[in-house]
Parts: C-alpha cells; structure tokens; sequence
C-alpha cells in the first residue's frame, strides 16, 4: 500500500480562489474558518485583509487550526498591474513599498511564506536589463524579511505570453534569476504551478529538473489553453471541466515527475496547494473543493 500523502507533502487550499468572495471584501474569517476546519488542509494560502479586527480573528483562528500559512501578493500585485522591474526607478520604488506592506501584513498573520510574481514581460530587446532588476528587487524583499522574522520567499512562475505575460516565465528564465538570489540568501524559493505548464508549453518533465536544486513549493490546478474556448487562460478552472488541460492523470504524472526527483518525500514535505475556483453557473466552493480532494487522493493512489 502506499504510504500516505501527508508523509511525501502537505496539501493546501489557496483561500481567494476556492471562495473568491473574499476578493469582494466578503465573508473572509467566515470561509477561512471552512478551510481550518477541514482537517484535509494542512496549508493555506491567503491574500490580503484590509479591516485590522478581521486580521486578528484569521491570525487567532489559523493559530488554533495548527495550520500552516502562505501568504500572497497576487491579489494585490495583479488589479494594480504592478511592476517590480519597472524601468522607472520611482515606480520601482512605489512598488516597493506597497509589497513590503504586504510582507508586513503575513508576519501580523503568522504566515511563513510569501509568494512573489514577477510583472510583465517587457519584449526581448529590454527582458536581460528587467532581470538585473528583478533580482535586485528580490534581493531587497529577502534581506528585509530576514532582518524582520522568518518568512520564506517563495517566487511563483506565471505563464510568459498568453495570460499574465509575466517576465518569469519559463523554466530557464525562472532558473536565471533565481540563482543569484538564492546563492545569497537561504530564505527563497520557487513555487511551480501545474497549471501554467500547458500556457508555458513546456513539459514537467524537462521544466522540474532545471530548478530541482533549490527551495520548492507547488500549485496544482487547471487551465485553458484552447484560444476561443469561454475560459482561456489562466483562470484556475475545476479539474476536469470540458475543454480543461489538466484532470487526475496529469496529476498523476506530476506528483510521479516530482517523486522521480526526490521534491516530494519525508524529508521535504512542501506544500503542495490547490488553486481553484468555481467558474460556471452550477459550481461552489464546496463542489470544486470536494472535486480537488477527490482528484489529489486518486492521484496519489495511482502515482
């Protein structure tokens, strides 16, 4: 028999997405509290909480749940279309200043993790002078969350020219960059999504070993790659919605890629959280949740 999932990882929900209320500034604590209670969920990944009393009761109740926090910019970073590479040396600066709020606001929630993106690609001509950049500013972000605690950060790889158009990117791109700043700094990491494999047109097989090396968390998840297809791009479908890239047996093959490579095991335990969200008229919360446990636990019988 198989040894159980939580001896190889440990699997999280990514709050926002499975109840994006939240986004609307609706029903935070209460839906958060849903995810603490489900003993399944050993991580979860949340975004931003504007009202200070509800900062409080998530804090208390993620501190009662035994539960471990990540916590994401992305809800912040993408309305604004921020830039942390921009060319602008006063943007750059804004940029800073608003996510090292949002670094602040993990260590008020008792997150361990942050996840960064990189913002948009600028074209081939300028991407090698927006790198340089980027690894100064991921340089700044580490330095300052380890003189202030000891959150991890965790740089998220977005697709490169469908969705986010995001400058990191691909594998290599990914694996450039994060070079430098990990051999300086033992508080990085790179989270892969399973997602994104298909925008990015790269296989996990030859992506995974190109940044096996370091510091790895993951998302697992959904996506349309299909141009004219009513949910194209990276909107975090269900698994197995009609039209959908990613079912049980590309997990599967994932969770095999990343045993193959020691990135999952009793040594390591990463996360390993679910980004999705109900999209379609007869979907919610709690069918797309119940259709993610279902489809991690097959997975992991059959890898």
């Amino acid at each position: 028999m198989k040894d159980s999932l939580y001896a190889y990882m440990k699997p999280g929900l990514v709050h926002f997405k499975a109840y994006p209320q939240v986004m609307q500034g609706h029903g935070y604590v209460e839906t958060l509290e849903k995810i603490c209670e489900d003993d399944f969920w050993h991580v979860v990944e949340i975004g931003p909480v504007k009202d200070t009393r509800e900062r409080d009761r998530a804090r208390k109740m993620l501190e009662a749940a035994h539960i471990e926090v990540a916590y994401a910019t992305q809800p912040t970073v993408l309305p604004q279309k921020l830039n942390p590479h921009h060319f602008d040396k006063a943007e750059r600066a804004r940029v800073w200043n608003i996510v090292k709020k949002c670094v602040d606001e993990a260590y008020q929630l008792g997150a361990g993790y942050v996840r960064i993106m990189s913002g948009k690609d600028p074209g081939p001509e300028k991407r090698d002078e927006a790198k340089k950049i980027f690894v100064d500013f991921m340089h700044e972000i580490c330095d300052y969350t380890k003189e202030n605690g000891d959150i991890v950060i965790t740089l998220k790889i977005f697709d490169h020219d469908v969705d986010k158009q995001s400058l990191i990117g691909p594998f290599a791109t990914a694996r450039e960059v994060a070079l430098p700043v990990r051999d300086a700094h033992d508080n990085f990491g790179i989270l892969s999504d399973l997602s994104h494999f298909p925008l990015l047109r790269e296989d996990p097989k030859d992506a995974i070993p190109l940044v096996k090396d370091f510091f790895l968390h993951f998302h697992i998840g959904n996506c349309v790659k299909t141009k004219g297809h009513y949910l194209y791009g990276d909107l975090q479908p269900r698994f197995g919605v009609p039209g959908g890239d990613m079912d049980t047996e590309h997990l599967r093959d994932y969770f095999r890629v990343l045993l193959e490579h020691d990135l999952i095991g009793p040594d390591t335990r990463p996360h390993v959280s679910a980004e999705v969200r109900p999209l379609l008229a007869e979907e919610t919360s709690a069918l797309v949740i119940a259709n993610t446990k279902r489809v991690i636990r097959e997975a992991w019988a059959l890898a």
